[in-house]
């Protein structure tokens, strides 16, 4: 347990992983009736990464956990506690999170996955900070990775263009006083769940014959419903944590949504006031990575030296259950 509580928990290291293959909007011509045009319009989306179908979620998860640790400049032994964020485990149990510290041999860590949909590098981020504010833990690996395309009903045009595949880690630990998280916002709405969701393959739907003929292990998705409570959870989880730091949007250096759909992303800066050099925006080349989103954008966004000690870093996300989360950090390394 550390004994020195004067420190913030920070990123100490990021890293990402996004499969080879893509997907364009001309493929997905081929595939349903849809268009480049139509996507582009309405969601910002030119292409997606999709995995094989060899590749699992741990994969993933550990090919961008190496890197953050690499990154880092930690050993993996090191590291006190995993969460993964994730809602394509590669089975209901064991956890992913477990079978990430078989793989990069974390044999002295603590390992859990967490399922809130997109919202989960926000939450997997929150709960380190905790563990490593309270002297719990001093060295967190936060993970997100989903292959939603093993989810995805390619027949359905309104989701098969949104989504696609990938993995972002982060090592979370002591930074000085000043820097680092300074505050998060998570929340729920249950009211909510069914807006998106996968009917099948839990105790309400175990797996069957019909369920699976009926295409019931994939996403289903109420658009319209979820793109009003985006717009409107985007602005108040922003306008929320920004308070709590007693800080403003023209205080932020770069801001960091979940990369869902450009008309929530165009939305969220118009009521920000935020001009689109302070915005960082990767789903034309992703689509929605569901949790990676925000964490491989943090970690693009760091690689392409667009964030520098000090600034103020503000990231953002929604998704099902209905969740949302978002988080200040004063970035130090």
């Amino acid at each position: 347990m550390l004994q020195n509580r004067d420190f913030k928990a920070g990123i100490l290291g990021t890293g990402s992983f996004v499969p080879e293959n893509k997907l364009t909007n001309k493929d997905l011509e081929k595939m349903v009736d849809t268009s480049d045009e139509w996507i582009v319009t309405r969601t910002g989306i030119k292409e997606r990464r999709i995995a094989p179908q060899s590749m699992t979620t741990s994969y993933m998860a550990t090919e961008a956990a190496k890197k953050a640790i690499e990154d880092a400049g930690i050993e993996a032994s090191e590291i006190d506690l995993i969460i993964v964020a994730t809602v394509v485990p590669d089975m209901n149990f064991p956890s992913t999170a477990c079978l990430v510290q078989a793989n990069i041999k974390a044999t002295k860590a603590a390992a859990f996955d967490i399922e809130v949909g997109c919202s989960g590098f926000i939450y997997g981020l929150s709960i380190a900070k905790q563990f490593v504010e309270s002297g719990t833990y001093k060295t967190v690996l936060v993970i997100a990775a989903d292959v939603l395309s093993k989810i995805t009903n390619w027949e359905d045009r309104n989701t098969c263009v949104l989504f696609g595949d990938g993995a972002g880690a982060a090592i979370v630990g002591p930074v000085k006083e000043g820097y680092g998280i300074l505050d998060n916002v998570i929340g729920a709405d249950g009211n909510g769940g069914m807006h998106l969701y996968m009917p099948a393959g839990g105790s309400r739907m175990p797996a069957s014959e019909d369920t699976v003929k009926n295409k019931l292990h994939t996403i289903h998705m109420n658009g319209q419903e979820v793109f009003k409570f985006a717009v409107n959870v985007m602005n108040t989880a922003t306008v929320e944590v920004l308070n709590r730091c007693g800080l403003k949007p023209e205080d932020v250096d770069l801001f960091i949504p979940h990369q869902a759909n450009i008309r929530i992303i165009d939305a969220a800066m118009k009521k920000l006031k935020l001009s689109r050099e302070k915005v960082f925006i990767n789903l034309d080349k992703y689509g929605n990575m569901s949790a990676a989103s925000v964490i491989v954008a943090l970690d693009e966004a760091l690689k392409a030296g667009k964030i520098k000690d000090g600034d103020i870093i503000l990231m953002v996300a929604f998704g099902a259950g209905l969740t949302w989360g978002s988080t200040v950090i004063k970035w130090v390394r």
